[in-house]
């Protein structure tokens, strides 16, 4: 992998457009002169004289009770040690998007010039007015034990260091089900600790708390065994000191041990080692990027073995986001003025019973739909899980409420789910679970034109990603200028240029003539196609020696199109192909159809393209509810479209009344169901907006989509082609390479949909 080119990948990723990652969205109407008179003089006087009177109000009439400050020093960030606080600030700000797209928490950053414990202090007290929460992060020990002691004392808000308690609070949860599934008890068990920093100190306080005996608990930092008899210790770790005299190293402290924990430095750990361990040992390895031992390694080593790591590539990763977001949501929601140790427990708990309740399709398809189940290798749950929000948020605010702390009750719980749920739409985590999906089972995709920049670049990602195994058609030298000249890094991807390949040409030529050979195409012009790359293409993913195309970025959709049609076809059943984008907005991804090829569809094709698209939208695990637009609302108006519209909505709720739509309706309705219960309470679709609109024509669908793309920031995924018997996808003209990869893992979730196995029953 080329250093230098993922270097400026990064670079490019924070500094493109906006620079960083996060901005200031107004949630008011802020469009008239009337609603500034509102948002600030005179009207904004009326709120703050509110709050003057009653500081409890700021969480009514402001921000505050939805706002976490990330804070940090810098002074211990990442594996980048001491860098200071500017410098730390790209992290912050990735820290906040976390927030905000697993729990829907807005976030300021904070990077604070304050390396003494006082200044730090002195400075998060002065800001509190501002924030619900306050969330530390990336400052050094042993600093960060005092600052998050002091400021949890003396302030009346939330303060949580999440470098500490997270990492603690998702081991918890791993360490009661690993000692389940192991049949041991904690009281039984012994720990040894391989680290002794924040995250390490504060694993071992919370497994004590969890019910491991202390007399059974050691622990190692760099200079070897922390004991009672050294004199370099401060009195945080002084607490986990032993007086025991038969260890002298780690490999002593292993012998019997039935717990290793590893928050220190890759590799450390060798084999030997684990075998001196007890019968079904338990080994959380979780430095980062390298563990203590790896995973294959560990697992090799002893087959008795529960392995963890801090890595997403492997099963079982500790990852701090089952944690932290929804810690502080549940806080926030009932105004907790602290985060307690009862709260941190009911999320270790709430997190490790999650693990062994059913999975949902949609988590275990995320990862090649694998039948997710308790045991070994599934511990604590996967970050996709969208039942973390309410399981973790819910927890955490009935202890808050039990404990003391919560300012605010919840009454009526079934309804704080509801909203928690309605908090995230899967637009946040649609594309993630569709490129796990990808990254589980990666397919060869065939690129047409490779000879473009922006086509290598996203070649490069996908295979960087393992989202996808490129294969590159075009000109080999001018390919490879094109790759050197961008220092990209592309080595061992096949480059396959059609015209030197004449066994094939001659292949792929006379199968597309014995399919073509009644429509107008002779041997000799199938010989001649097979020249252009897309034939040719579209000719590997038939014979199988590819699993889907990628094509469109330089060339016109319907020229792109005419190949797969001609070469592969559409699957059996199914009349016409049809186009649909992916339209992921702030409210949930919304799926237009069809915006790509039929351009004026009568009722019957209405229907068609309905029930296409209606099976392509439950491949990405959502279920869909359709709307047939028209600008004529349930016969208000008359005209050939809205009877069109009309007749094809008959004709769906006669022959295939399973399918969940409802027509003719204006969009507005569709979108708005409080709008359509209360002028259209007998529609199918009043109940909740519609999540797939069918436009009329091909026109008033590209141009709704586009509009949509430009005016309402959403980000279009597609054009998705729709009932080819293989996978075959079409960029848009001028695609940028983000575009091209989304499009790149869309043909890879296809081709896996495409090639399952069907089973029969005996």
């Amino acid at each position: 992998m080329n250093t230098q080119n993922k270097k400026q990948d990064a670079l490019d990723y924070h500094s493109q457009g906006r620079p960083g990652k996060i901005e200031v969205v107004p949630t008011k109407p802020h469009s008239s002169q009337r609603d500034l008179t509102l948002a600030y003089s005179p009207g904004v006087a009326e709120p703050c004289l509110e709050i003057a009177a009653d500081a409890d109000k700021a969480y009514n009439y402001t921000a505050k009770g939805n706002l976490v400050a990330v804070i940090s020093n810098g002074t211990a960030v990442l594996g980048l040690g001491n860098i200071g606080a500017l410098a730390s600030k790209p992290v912050m700000e990735g820290k906040g998007l976390l927030f905000k797209i697993f729990a829907d928490i807005d976030v300021f950053d904070l990077e604070l010039n304050a390396d003494s414990v006082e200044d730090f202090i002195k400075m998060v007290k002065g800001v509190e007015p501002t924030f619900g929460g306050i969330n530390l992060e990336d400052i050094k020990a042993p600093e960060c034990f005092e600052i998050e002691r002091r400021l949890k004392a003396e302030l009346n808000i939330p303060v949580m260091h999440d470098d500490q308690h997270g990492t603690a609070i998702i081991s918890g949860a791993a360490l009661l089900n690993a000692c389940e599934l192991q049949k041991k008890k904690l009281k039984d068990i012994k720990v040894v600790v391989s680290g002794a920093g924040a995250a390490a100190v504060s694993c071992a306080k919370m497994y004590l708390s969890l019910g491991v005996t202390p007399k059974n608990l050691v622990m190692f930092d760099i200079n070897g065994l922390i004991t009672t008899s050294r004199t370099d210790l401060d009195e945080i770790r002084m607490e986990f000191a032993t007086s025991r005299k038969d260890i002298n190293n780690i490999t002593d402290a292993l012998k019997g041990a039935d717990v290793l924990i590893g928050l220190s430095a890759g590799d450390v750990i060798k084999p030997e080692m684990l075998m001196g361990m007890a019968k079904n040992p338990i080994v959380f390895a979780m430095a980062n990027p390298n563990p203590e031992i790896a995973y294959d390694l560990a697992v090799k080593t002893r087959k008795d073995i529960i392995m963890a790591t801090g890595r997403s590539d492997y099963p079982n990763q500790v990852n701090n986001v089952l944690g932290f977001p929804y810690i502080f949501r549940g806080a926030l929601d009932v105004r907790a003025t602290s985060i307690n140790e009862e709260m941190k427990i009911a999320a270790v708990r709430a997190i490790a019973n999650l693990a062994k309740k059913s999975v949902p399709d949609a988590v275990s398809q995320a990862y090649n739909a694998r039948n997710f189940k308790f045991g070994k290798e599934y511990i604590i749950p996967k970050p996709v899980d969208s039942r973390l929000i309410t399981e973790v948020s819910m927890a955490v605010a009935k202890a808050a409420i039990e404990s003391g702390v919560a300012r605010k009750a919840i009454a009526d719980w079934s309804k704080y789910e509801d909203e928690l749920k309605k908090r995230l739409g899967i637009d946040d985590t649609i594309m993630r679970q569709v490129t796990t999906n990808a990254k589980a089972n990666p397919k060869k995709v065939v690129f047409a034109e490779a000879d473009n920049y922006k086509i290598l670049k996203a070649a490069q990602i996908v295979k960087e990603e393992k989202i996808a195994i490129p294969i590159l058609l075009g000109n080999k030298e001018a390919i490879q200028r094109i790759i050197y000249e961008n220092v990209l890094d592309l080595e061992g991807v096949e480059i396959i240029e059609p015209v030197l390949e004449q066994e094939r040409i001659k292949k792929y030529a006379e199968a597309l003539y014995q399919k073509r050979q009644r429509r107008g195409v002779t041997l000799f012009e199938a010989n001649k196609l097979m020249r252009d790359r897309n034939y040719f293409g579209a000719s590997m993913v038939e014979f199988g020696e590819a699993d889907a195309m990628i094509s469109g970025l330089t060339k016109n959709y319907a020229t792109t199109v005419k190949p797969a049609l001609q070469v592969i076809g559409v699957e059996p059943g199914v009349k016409r192909v049809a186009g649909m984008y992916m339209m992921i907005t702030k409210k949930g991804p919304v799926f237009f159809g069809d915006t790509t090829v039929n351009v004026d569809p009568t009722p019957e094709e209405l229907v068609d393209i309905t029930l296409l698209v209606n099976k392509s939208v439950k491949q990405f695990n959502v279920k869909p509810r359709i709307a047939l637009l028209s600008y004529s609302n349930f016969g208000s108006n008359t005209g050939e479209i809205p009877e069109k519209v009309r007749q094809a909505v008959r004709l769906l709720h006669k022959n295939h009344p399973d399918v969940v739509a409802d027509g003719e309706m204006q969009a507005n309705f569709a979108m708005n169901n409080e709008m359509l219960k209360e002028n259209f309470p007998f529609s199918a679709l009043s109940d909740a907006p519609a999540n797939t609109l069918i436009f009329p024509t091909l026109e008033s669908g590209n141009m709704a989509y586009k509009l949509l793309q430009e005016l309402g920031e959403a980000e279009a995924v597609g054009p998705i082609l729709l009932g080819l018997n293989k996978p075959v996808h079409i960029v848009q003209l001028g695609s940028s390479v983000r575009e091209i990869v989304n499009m790149v893992t869309i043909a890879v979730v296809d081709a896996q949909a495409k090639t399952k196995p069907v089973t029969t029953k005996k």
